[in-house]
């Protein structure tokens, strides 16, 4: 089993951070999605891609996939940027 550990971006949609300091632990797919051929759903039969883990830190998560034998890749967080501006900029 392999898996990622990354922490969540914030929502682009909502000026919140609410949860972006929790790290996820997801499982990659083994297999591929395919469309069902009455619905034409896409699916597959991996149960593991529905696992999504919350952890409250890095280390929480690593802890957790080294005990439990899974080999996790971390992703890091890119690094957060703020564009200054005056409200007078928005006129120009």
């Amino acid at each position: 089993m392999t898996a990622r550990i990354f922490q969540r971006p914030k929502n682009a949609m909502q000026s919140g951070k609410a949860h972006t300091d929790e790290w996820v632990l997801e499982f990659t797919p083994s297999e591929p999605r395919k469309a069902d051929p009455l619905m034409g759903w896409a699916g597959s039969g991996d149960t593991l891609a529905q696992v999504h883990l919350k952890f409250s830190s890095l280390e929480a998560a690593r802890a957790y996939a080294v005990k439990k034998g899974i080999s996790a890749v971390l992703i890091p967080t890119p690094p957060k940027t703020l564009k200054l501006q005056a409200y007078a900029d928005n006129f120009r």
